[in-house]
């Protein structure tokens, strides 16, 4: 569900439209080898400005999508956030020295261990610290909750045991049904969160609040439309050029390749865990809960297609099944996540037990 704001949260200042805008520029100056893209100075201002435009492409999505309404904003946030992810794991696919065919896997694996374990514990605790006990709408959180297990089992698990292809692959038939799935279980979710029960994922609070403020004007809209495909933009080009330099540094300090997938999906949820973190803290936990699992959803509803249709037109092979220690801790997150999330009611307890096996992911992620 889209971010409410008021008139003057929307202003667009300069730390959302001078990161993209230099993005560009760094970009064409390495392309006209004014500078050498292999610079360590190089490579350091380009991760600066990356994170700095993902974070303004999010800005201004959210602009845009209150500016249009629901469900089309929560449609256009999430694609905006898919682009992005996307366009990290098919620039680190195509530049991979070793033609890495299961960093969507590791990725999307990676967002939703990120999310159900790092990101809500977090909340929790800090929640729970602060307030002794938070509640929740039970009927939102498990219906997001189911579909997000769902998602998940059909594209990390399933390939795992089919035999049409060898190996935890989807054959070409299969891997565009399942696409066509996602996308359509992940409308249906929109829908239903949007529109159809959008009480299920409110509270009280959350429709006064609402109705108070105003949405963007139409400059305002007008010219995030544009800085979102500048910031989108220049998020692919850096991603593209930063690519080998961040597959080189995590073999560089003994880490595996797949930890690149950490990386991405800590770089695409970044701007919602901190939002989602902040509501937290403000007693919010409901709205914590739907940026979380919101973005978890789109992460694999509508990444795993769109990865899968470039892998389709380039020829080739996505490795999308996951190893017998992921899916261990897959299915470990899930059943936690559902003791917890079924609950209403959330202490310090369940924000440690979350936090635990996150720490087991990034371990295990580290030194498989």
């Amino acid at each position: 569900m889209v971010a409410q704001h008021s008139e003057g949260g929307w202003r667009n200042g300069a730390k959302t439209v001078a990161p993209p805008v230099a993005a560009l520029v760094l970009v064409a100056l390495e392309h006209g080898h004014v500078f050498l893209a292999d610079s360590p100075t190089v490579i350091l201002v380009s991760a600066i400005l990356l994170l700095t435009s993902v974070f303004a492409a999010v800005h201004h999505a959210e602009i845009v999508a209150l500016k249009v309404g629901e469900p089309v904003g929560s449609i256009l946030l999430a694609l905006a956030v898919t682009a992005i992810e996307t366009s990290l794991i098919v620039a680190a696919m195509v530049g991979s020295e070793t033609g890495d065919n299961s960093l969507a896997r590791d990725t999307v694996f990676s967002a939703v261990s990120i999310v159900l374990n790092g990101v809500i514990g977090l909340c929790l605790l800090v929640g729970a610290a602060r307030y002794r006990e938070q509640g929740f709408r039970i009927h939102g959180t498990v219906s997001a909750l189911s579909v997000l297990a769902t998602l998940a089992i059909v594209c990390l698990v399933l390939p795992n045991f089919t035999v049409s292809r060898l190996g935890p692959q989807y054959s070409p038939t299969q891997l565009i049904f399942v696409g066509v799935l996602s996308i359509l279980l992940y409308g249906v979710f929109v829908f239903v969160q949007s529109v159809r029960h959008r009480d299920y994922f409110m509270v009280d609070s959350d429709a006064v609040e609402e109705e108070a403020l105003a949405p963007p004007s139409g400059a305002v809209t007008a010219f995030s439309g544009v800085m979102l495909v500048v910031s989108l933009a220049s998020v692919v080009l850096l991603a593209e050029t930063l690519s080998p330099a961040l597959e080189h540094g995590i073999r560089s300090v003994g880490l595996p390749v797949s930890f690149l997938g950490v990386v991405i999906a800590a770089l695409v949820l970044l701007p919602e865990s901190v939002a989602a973190v902040v509501a937290a803290r403000a007693d919010k936990l409901q709205i914590s809960l739907n940026l979380s699992l919101g973005s978890a959803i789109a992460s694999i509803g509508l990444t795993i297609p769109a990865v899968a249709a470039v892998s389709l037109y380039l020829g080739k092979e996505l490795t999308l099944g996951l190893d017998a220690e992921g899916m261990t801790l897959l299915i470990l997150t899930l059943f936690v996540s559902t003791l917890t999330l079924a609950t209403g009611r959330a202490t310090i307890l369940q924000g440690a037990v979350h936090l635990v096996i996150f720490g087991v992911f990034l371990l295990f992620s580290a030194v498989p």
